[in-house]
């Protein structure tokens, strides 16, 4: 399938085949596709929490209104993101830079986050949202479905998770075979209503 159709194909399916098992490589491929998801001066800041623990899940469904697709998904995916990125390990991330490019963006990075937190956390909420689009439209090419997710307790499930103190959980978003099609489109508005040129 190629991008075009993907986009135009990609729906937020609910009801998932609970049997299907996703193969290591499948999986794998996945995750490989989705660390090409661009984030700002290459923070790479998002953490995919890959739940496979059927005990686990059930909790986490206690927690997220009790939607099926936490369960029945083949993949659930708690997208994650940590804050302190832009300060941890950038020379490694710089590395294949030449150093006149090196010197300009460690210090660009540092004015740009330093005491800063909500320009930390939106960059975070950014790098997920690009993350999580990439993983469905990587889904529907393979034949897949997805669904991305918000309707759970933040909190709960952080402590579910472990989550490490200076990350914030974005969303899920939950891959496998669908067993019923997505509700029709509810209902889209005129392209007019919504592309602005130039000025509001």
């Amino acid at each position: 399938m190629n991008t075009l159709e993907a986009i135009e194909k990609r729906r937020a399916v609910k009801h998932y085949d609970p049997s299907h098992k996703m193969s290591d490589e499948e999986i794998n491929q996945f995750f490989s596709l989705a660390m090409f998801s661009p984030t700002a001066f290459n923070i790479q800041n998002w953490k995919f929490v890959l739940v496979q623990d059927p005990e686990l899940r059930k909790e986490i469904r206690k927690v997220a209104w009790d939607q099926e697709q936490v369960t029945d998904a083949s993949l659930l995916i708690v997208l994650c993101a940590d804050l302190k990125a832009w300060e941890t390990d950038v020379p490694r991330k710089w590395r294949n830079a030449p150093q006149q490019v090196q010197d300009f963006i460690l210090t660009a990075i540092d004015q740009y986050y330093r005491g800063k937190e909500q320009v930390q956390r939106d960059e975070a909420m950014r790098s997920c949202g690009i993350a999580a689009q990439t993983i469905m439209l990587t889904a529907k090419a393979m034949g897949y479905d997805s669904c991305p997710m918000d309707g759970f307790d933040f909190d709960a499930v952080a402590k579910l998770i472990d989550l490490p103190e200076n990350h914030v959980i974005a969303m899920f978003v939950v891959v496998g075979k669908g067993t019923k099609e997505a509700w029709p489109r509810a209902g889209q508005l005129l392209k007019e209503e919504v592309l602005i040129k130039d000025h509001f």
